[in-house]
């Protein structure tokens, strides 16, 4: 199934029902009073967080959802049954956001997590409300008020603690098999990847952490060539990056300067996200002797400024891959002790993680109002419709 990142979806919560006007009338009792009930609040929509969904698809299809209004109320003072609330369900993950004020509303980052989206219309009020002394027969009722309407966006970024960025045929789907026992497609062409795919990695039986797969980027990903743009988004959330090189590529292309194209892309999209923890790892070294490996290594290098952690694997073979498992594990480890005992730490972790959305989010509008001068239909920007490619080997 194809990976649905993210839908505009319109929500109506349900009106309140009206007042009843309504008296008394019973046999031996010539003047009844007023007896009219009130009306039933409108239902209101909310939003769950469900862990056994992966996409958006099914709000592809179905754009606009509408709670139960409320009932009338009746004689007798007899309360209108209120309107069911409409709960959908949402991949857990998901961003909501208000389209007509650009405005986050919530973030559903674990199961069973719920947000109110549109509340409910107030029930209007039976004609027994307005009875008073110096009015004993009221007339008077009030209307059900509407209930909220909203047009909203929602988001989905993939949950992981590790993302993989590189070129495409870095090696990322084989790594992910190395290391999980995800089986996401692997093949001897580019663009394997057309949609993210997450892998459990069980360092011990009670330590693991999950890694997602995102697909390859091209030059220009940050410009909307490519699929790049679509994913680069669920970057965010990741604590760690893997920058994958490949040591030895199908076409020949210096493995320095892809390294460099994709540090490149990630400042363009969003400086702060080019500024999250990240470390280098260089695949597919069974390709070439230990001489070669370290020329090109030393070229990435210095292409780079690197200074940071750097890993010579082959995924293929899962050749030191259980060190590089091993010590993402006890970095994580840390940073969430970290962040569990230091409110500070916690505090920066979250306003970092924003500042990334709100930069990947503007990155987006930019590119989308772009191309609208342009004239250019915006259907075929950042869409999630099929992807077709014809592969020529």
């Amino acid at each position: 199934m194809k990976f649905v990142d993210e839908a505009t979806i319109q929500v109506q919560a349900g009106r309140g029902g009206n007042g009843a006007l309504s008296f008394r009338r019973e046999k031996y009792i010539a003047k009844g009073g007023p007896d009219g009930g009130d009306g039933g609040d409108g239902g209101s929509v909310y939003l769950l967080a469900d862990d056994a969904l992966n996409t958006m698809v099914d709000y592809r299809f179905q754009r606009h959802y509408e709670a139960e209004s409320g009932k009338r109320g009746g004689s007798k003072n007899c309360t209108g049954k209120s309107g069911d609330d409409l709960v959908l369900k949402v991949p857990v993950g998901t961003t909501i956001i208000d389209q007509d004020i650009q405005e986050v509303l919530g973030d559903l980052a674990e199961h069973g997590q719920r947000i109110m989206v549109a509340r409910g219309g107030f029930h209007g009020l039976g004609n027994t409300r307005f009875k008073s002394s110096v009015n004993r027969t009221p007339v008077q009722t009030s209307p059900g008020s509407d209930g909220e309407r909203r047009e909203l966006k929602l988001e989905l970024k993939v949950l992981a603690d590790v993302g993989l960025l590189g070129l495409p045929n870095a090696g990322k789907s084989t790594l992910i098999r190395a290391v999980s026992s995800a089986k996401p497609k692997v093949a001897d062409y580019p663009f394997t990847t057309l949609v993210p795919n997450l892998g459990v990695v069980k360092v011990q039986s009670h330590r693991s952490f999950v890694v997602a797969d995102i697909p390859g980027l091209i030059e220009g990903a940050s410009e909307g060539a490519g699929l790049g743009i679509r994913f680069l988004k669920h970057l965010t959330r990741n604590r760690l990056l893997l920058h994958l090189v490949d040591l030895a590529p199908w076409d020949d292309l210096d493995p320095a300067e892809a390294a460099v194209s994709i540090v490149r892309e990630l400042e363009k999209f969003s400086p702060a996200l080019a500024a999250r923890e990240r470390w280098l790892v260089l695949n597919k070294a069974d390709m070439l002797d230990d001489e070669e490996i370290a020329i090109r290594r030393q070229k990435i290098v210095d292409a780079l400024e690197w200074d940071g952690p750097c890993y010579t694997i082959a995924a293929v073979n899962k050749t030191g891959t259980s060190k590089l498992c091993e010590d993402i594990m006890v970095y994580l480890e840390h940073r969430r002790e970290l962040e569990d005992n230091d409110q500070e730490a916690a505090e920066q972790e979250r306003l970092s993680q924003d500042l990334m959305q709100t930069q990947a989010r503007e990155r987006v509008e930019l590119l989308r109002s772009q191309r609208h001068i342009q004239g250019k239909d915006d259907d075929d920007f950042d869409d999630d419709d099929d992807v077709e490619v014809e592969y020529v080997t």
